[in-house]
């Protein structure tokens, strides 16, 4: 004989299980994951890091990806920034700007800071300044006493990028050697290090150029104006264009021309190139991105293009 029924076993008063269905991420979506879940690994591993945030898309990119792992609280980590002294006025602008509207402190260690101690020497005063922020951000993980610096570098840009792990170990000289990097299986990262080694760490490596923009447009992210198409006065030098800036200036014989460019990116003026191109929005970039078959250093880098400046002896040596 069956039992009577009970209030609990009304179909209002059931308590239904149903297996939760899973959520499929959209490619952006799990990078986007992947990332934050690195930014927490680094503030949980790590005693004193810092978020290299120069104003550039990619770090503005990873302040996004910061204020999604952190908010409402501070970050974790002071942003910092090394500046060679010839970085574009409008980034430097923005820099301050979007670092002002977070309410995040901004640490900014000089070149020029450098050369002042005798630690960077220059031959000429007018050379790139690119590989010499190596000596300026070992000198102010030392006298900051870091033990991590998150930066946006990401694997397809330069094949030295590509050796990099997420977590890249750095000995007490600050040089990187890619034969002695801990194995990341299974998405594990080794922070540990002994006082005066530190890791860099890039939560976008995996992140394409074109994942870049997609996210850019999607998240609706502000960015220095050089990244969207404007004319700009240019010569052409070793199949690139070069801006005409009193720091490049043109060259005996060079003609002039005025072009409709935007940069692909935003580094030190002397070594810095733009494209041609008529893209006035994020979304407009993504479809010309989606076309090109040269990567982001090779179309704008002149310093990479010099046989004595490979990016992985300057790695070696405690480059980004």
């Amino acid at each position: 004989m069956n039992p009577a029924p009970t209030a609990a076993d009304h179909p209002e008063n059931r308590m239904s299980v149903v297996a939760a269905a899973p959520v499929a991420l959209d490619h952006l979506a799990w990078l986007e994951a992947e990332a934050i879940h690195i930014l927490r690994e680094v503030a949980a591993e790590c005693a004193r890091p810092a978020l290299l945030f120069s104003g550039g898309k990619d770090s503005v990119v990873l302040l996004r990806l910061a204020e999604k792992a952190f908010r409402p609280a501070r970050f974790p980590f002071p942003l910092l920034h090394i500046d060679t002294g010839h970085n574009f006025p409008e980034v430097v602008a923005f820099r301050d700007a979007r670092a002002a509207a977070l309410g995040e402190r901004l640490i900014v260690r000089t070149v020029d800071d450098s050369i002042a101690r005798g630690s960077v020497r220059l031959r000429h005063a007018d050379d790139s300044r690119n590989a010499a922020q190596s000596v300026t951000l070992l000198e102010a993980v030392a006298e900051l006493k870091l033990d991590a610096c998150i930066g946006g570098a990401r694997r397809d840009e330069e094949k030295a990028r590509a050796k990099e792990r997420v977590f890249s170990f750095r000995d007490d000289f600050g040089q990187w050697d890619p034969k002695a990097q801990r194995p990341e299986l299974w998405n594990l990262y080794n922070a540990r290090v002994h006082p005066g080694e530190h890791v860099r760490v890039f939560p976008i490596s995996n992140w394409t150029e074109l994942d870049v923009w997609q996210y850019i447009a999607r998240e609706r992210l502000a960015l220095p104006s050089l990244y969207y198409a404007h004319p700009r006065a240019v010569v052409r030098r070793r199949g690139l264009l070069v801006p005409v800036t009193p720091l490049t200036p043109p060259a005996p014989g060079e003609t002039v021309e005025t072009v409709s460019v935007r940069f692909r990116t935003v580094g030190d003026i002397t070594c810095t190139c733009p494209v041609e191109s008529d893209a006035g929005t994020a979304d407009e970039i993504v479809a010309e991105t989606v076309l090109t078959d040269i990567t982001e250093r090779g179309a704008t880098r002149l310093d990479d293009r010099t046989s004595d400046a490979s990016m992985e002896r300057r790695k070696k040596e405690g480059y980004f």
